[in-house]
C-alpha cells in the first residue's frame, strides 16, 4: 500500500514566526529548506507514491516541485485543517482508494526508513496519528483507503486527534518524523539528529574542535551532547580555513549516522560559508 503525503506550507514571508528572534533574516530561507528536505525524505520513503504540496508561495512551489511533488494552490485559503482537506480531496480526485497522511513541513531531520516504520503502523488502523516530539502536537496524521483524514491540528492536537478517535503511534526509533521545528531550541534538537542538506547549508550545526594534527589536517569535534566526530582534510579544507585549535567553536555539516557519521565541512563559527 502506498500513501500519498499531504504537506502544506505558509508563504513563506509568514512561516516559522517563532523562529525569528534566533533567525533574523534566515527564517523564510530556513522554511523552505525545511520543506525541502522534508519532501526530499518522503519522496526516498518506499512506502510513499506520491506528494501533495498545498501552498501558495510560488518560490516553495517551484522548488518543491523540483522534488517530484505536486503542487497546489491553497484555494480554500482558510486555515491549515482546510488545506489538509483539500490536498487529501487532490489525492483521491476521481474516486481513488488511496491511503493519506497530512506530514508537517518542519521535519529538516526526517529519514526515510522512520517514515516507512510510521505509515506500517498507520496501515493497520482507519485513522492514526504520530505525536510531535513535545507531546502535545502532531506531526503525522493518517487515513487508510475509505476513511476521512478529519485534520484537527492547532494547539493540542494530540489531545484532539486522540479524542476524535484516531489511534496514537506508539512506534519507538522514530525520533526524526516527530522533530517538528518550530524554536531555537528544536533546531538544535534537529541538527543534534542530523538535518537534511538544504537544512544544513543554512543552519549549520555548532560543535566545538577537540583534536587537530596540522600535518594531516584532521582531527575530530565534539557535538553539544559530547558525540565526537571525525573530519578529514576534504572537509578542514572545504571551510577555508589555515588552523584550528582545541576548544574553538567550530560551524559544521555533517554525513552518515551513528559509527559512519563524520563532518564533511567545518569553518569557526565567526566565518561565513566559502562562496
Amino acid at each position: 500500500m502506498l500513501w500519498t503525503l499531504v504537506v502544506p506550507l505558509k508563504p513563506l514571508a509568514v512561516a516559522k514566526s517563532r523562529l525569528a528572534p534566533a533567525a533574523g533574516g534566515l527564517r523564510p530561507g530556513l522554511a523552505l529548506a525545511f520543506a525541502q528536505d522534508t519532501v526530499a525524505a518522503a519522496a526516498d520513503c518506499a512506502a510513499v507514491g506520491g506528494v501533495v504540496v498545498v501552498t501558495d508561495d510560488p518560490t516553495a512551489g517551484a522548488a518543491l516541485a523540483a522534488l517530484g511533488a505536486e503542487v497546489v494552490p491553497d484555494e480554500p485559503a482558510a486555515g491549515l485543517n482546510a488545506a489538509l482537506r483539500h490536498g487529501a480531496r487532490r489525492a483521491r480526485s476521481g474516486g481513488r482508494p488511496v491511503p493519506v497522511a497530512a506530514l508537517s513541513a518542519d521535519l529538516p531531520a526526517l529519514r526515510a526508513r522512520e517514515l516507512q516504520r510510521v505509515l506500517e503502523h498507520a496501515s493497520e488502523h482507519g485513522r492514526s496519528f504520530l505525536p510531535d516530539a513535545a507531546g502535545t502536537g502532531t506531526t503525522l496524521l493518517a487515513a487508510s483507503p475509505g476513511h476521512a483524514l478529519r485534520p484537527l491540528f492547532g494547539g493540542a492536537s494530540r489531545a484532539a486527534h486522540r479524542a476524535s478517535g484516531a489511534h496514537e503511534i506508539t512506534a519507538a526509533d522514530v525520533d526524526s518524523v516527530r522533530r517538528d521545528v518550530d524554536t531555537a531550541e528544536d533546531l538544535r534538537a534537529a541538527l543534534l539528529l542530523g538535518v537534511g542538506p538544504h537544512s544544513a547549508t543554512l543552519a549549520g550545526m555548532q560543535a566545538t574542535a577537540y583534536t587537530y594534527s596540522a600535518e594531516t589536517r584532521s582531527g575530530s569535534v565534539l557535538l553539544d551532547d559530547g558525540t565526537p566526530v571525525p573530519f578529514d582534510a576534504a572537509a578542514f579544507d572545504a571551510g577555508g580555513l589555515r588552523l584550528l585549535r582545541p576548544g574553538q567553536r567550530v560551524r559544521i555539516r555533517t554525513e552518515g549516522e551513528g559509527g559512519d557519521r563524520r563532518v564533511v565541512f567545518l569553518t569557526l563559527q565567526t566565518f561565513p560559508d566559502p562562496v
